[in-house]
């Protein structure tokens, strides 16, 4: 039993230390809640890999089969279908979407660990994050599959996509605790941030590239958190660039400071927790 009022812990090296000392009951949890979502099914994991798969034939024959459409004007964009280049945005704004949509229920969906047992409740969004993580890896083996099926080839800036991924990761576990806290005390969170992430999905160049849009128009869509992953992965993935390292050193400064923002409020918070649920 511990005291559920009890000041916690803020600074980063308490979050290190935290995710370090609880890593074994993390990667546990991790793959339960993966398995757990197939549970009962006939194919079970199989699943996470026919998703995407289907998702992927459906872009293909749609964009570029009826509509034919093309990424641009470039002749580069000849060899690269217009169902792999939206496939790639799709798989950042799921990773993004599915850890926020779930995280204001986070706590009310484990009240048990709030008030009767010592758990460590700030890892609870490092779980979603990591099941999340799990099917973007899977759709990104489909993405680069499907590539090389189109092209006959990978680029070998390819291994550069975690690094790409990376800040979006800790922007997203930040925001997540922050949800994750909120969504206790303000039950409208959950129902909001489903729109929220929805719009994201379209003022983020996923279904076209930025310089389809007015000048006056991107830096709307550059504001998005969105839009430079999305950018950046498609230069390493589809393109064959190297990355924007200072955009990339600067975004993920910026993501450690809501990272760690996030995470002091959700600490700051959770002795209210027991009293609201």
């Amino acid at each position: 039993m511990i005291n559920p009022h009890a000041a916690q812990p803020t600074s980063l090296g308490s979050l290190v230390k935290s995710l370090v000392s609880h890593r074994q009951l993390i990667l546990q949890m991790v793959k339960r809640e993966v398995v757990g979502r197939y549970k009962g099914s006939f194919l079970g994991l199989i699943w996470s890999f026919i998703n995407p798969v289907l998702m992927l034939a459906v872009y293909t024959f749609v964009f570029a089969i009826v509509f034919k459409a093309k990424w641009g004007v470039g002749g580069e964009d000849s060899k690269t279908q217009f169902a792999v280049v939206l496939f790639v945005g799709l798989i950042v704004h799921s990773l993004f979407a599915e850890v926020l949509n779930r995280a204001p229920g986070l706590i009310l969906a484990n009240t048990s660990y709030v008030k009767k047992v010592v758990f460590p409740l700030e890892i609870l969004p490092v779980i979603t994050l990591g099941a999340a993580l799990f099917h973007s890896l899977i759709s990104l083996g489909v993405l680069l599959s499907a590539f090389v099926l189109f092209n006959g080839f990978v680029h070998w800036t390819a291994v550069f996509i975690p690094l790409i991924l990376l800040p979006l990761v800790i922007l997203t576990l930040g925001l997540a605790w922050m949800l994750a806290s909120l969504g206790v005390f303000l039950r409208d969170v959950g129902q909001t941030i489903g729109i929220i992430t929805t719009v994201m999905l379209f003022l983020a160049p996923v279904f076209f590239p930025v310089t389809a849009l007015p000048e006056k128009l991107r830096p709307w869509i550059m504001a998005n958190p969105l839009t430079f992953i999305i950018e950046q992965a498609r230069e390493v993935l589809i393109w064959g660039h190297l990355p924007n390292w200072v955009g990339l050193g600067i975004y993920t400064a910026a993501a450690t400071a809501v990272a760690w923002a996030g995470y002091a409020w959700f600490q700051k918070t959770r002795k209210g927790f027991a009293d609201v649920l």
